[in-house]
């Protein structure tokens, strides 16, 4: 094997285009990229997970850091045909043979025990400098139909050599399902636990987003659309920040619809970009296919979108006369879309954005 790896060829360019589009105009987030290499500093090997809501930009986190070391091995569960286990383990492996020039290999199929005995012979002769570093992108986003239970979602090793390690984005899921047993060092950063990061990073997004603008549109067309709305333009800035609620998803469809325009008459920041409907639609979906009691479900629904504060599950049991077994069930399902906190000891549930809970209330 060639010490010195060479760039990735084939299969990092089919993922190209969905690293470009990700990391495009990414500021910030310096918080997540120190804790990053301080895991790597810290630990011969290990899992490091990035974990948040929907839209809360783990993916452009994740491109970003593909984009600033071009040896690292991307992976994206978001293409079409790329979440089941046996398209990672063909494409991961057929990654590491040509970035690390590994020749005389048997001509066969590729196979969870090929993956795992190529990590340990490349670990074997990297150069003490040298780290290898598997990301993927959506690692909760798997095809379960098309991988044994009982095993680690796209069969990931359960054990690491020294200088490999996987970093991971998901969304919020509960410790008891997380679809990993591993026995190595494994570090969780959820992005909602750096509220005053998150907001600062929105604030410069927003910030530089205007200043694109103005660099495509003559300043006396922003002020005079400012004006017509009758906010300044920090102003602006501090209403968007407030609506986004750290979420990059949204603020980016938003900023998106008044570049197409800055029609005054018909923009309004309460008008669902066309993208952005697209997206709470996939969430809808993905809700309605993880419960099969769809008259509970549909109860429980009706209760949350009419809660624009965190609510208990003992409240919603009690509104809609359910065992609290059964509710906690659907709102564990939707997981991946509600905030969870503690309060006096009691599980309040929310949705993860209130301009998603105002779009649901249109479903009930």
């Amino acid at each position: 094997m060639n010490n010195t790896p060479r760039p990735p060829t084939r299969n990092l360019k089919e993922f190209q285009q969905i690293i470009a589009k990700k990391s495009h105009n990414f500021i910030g987030r310096e918080f997540v990229f120190t804790a990053i290499d301080e895991f790597i500093k810290r630990y011969r090997r290990g899992y490091f997970t990035i974990t948040g809501a929907p839209g809360s930009g783990k993916s452009a986190i994740l491109a970003k850091y593909a984009t600033d070391n071009p040896h690292v091995v991307y992976y994206n569960i978001e293409l079409e045909g790329k979440n089941r286990a046996e398209e990672f383990i063909s494409n991961i492996c057929t990654q590491l043979i040509e970035i690390f020039a590994i020749d005389n290999l048997p001509v066969e199929t590729f196979h969870i025990t090929f993956l795992h005995q190529l990590i340990q012979q490349i670990s074997d002769e990297l150069a003490p400098e040298q780290k290898l570093i598997i990301t993927i992108d959506g690692l909760d986003r798997i095809d379960h139909n098309h991988q044994s239970p009982g095993t680690n979602l796209f069969y990931l090793p359960r054990y690491l050599p020294d200088k490999v390690y996987f970093l991971l984005t998901r969304r919020p899921f509960l410790k008891d399902k997380s679809g990993l047993l591993i026995e190595t060092p494994f570090q969780t950063l959820n992005l909602a636990e750096y509220p005053a990061e998150n907001q600062q990073d929105i604030q410069r997004y927003i910030q530089q987003f205007t200043l694109r603008l103005r660099s495509g549109l003559n300043h006396e067309d922003i002020k005079a659309w400012l004006n017509h709305q009758q906010i300044k333009e920090q102003e602006l800035c501090n209403i968007l920040a407030a609506k986004s609620e750290n979420n990059f998803m949204y603020i980016s469809q938003v900023l998106s619809a008044m570049a197409e325009g800055f029609d005054a008459e018909s923009f309004d920041l309460n008008q669902l970009p066309t993208d952005l409907e697209t997206y709470y639609q996939q969430h809808w979906q993905q809700m309605q296919a993880a419960n099969q009691d769809e008259e509970l479900s549909q109860a429980v629904l009706n209760v949350l979108v009419k809660q624009p504060q965190p609510i208990s599950v003992a409240a919603i049991s009690q509104l809609i006369n359910v065992d609290e077994f059964d509710v906690e069930e659907v709102l564990e399902s939707w997981f991946e879309f509600l905030s969870l906190q503690q309060i006096a000891g009691e599980e309040y549930y929310s949705f993860y954005h209130d301009n998603f809970r105002e779009w649901l209330t249109n479903k009930v």
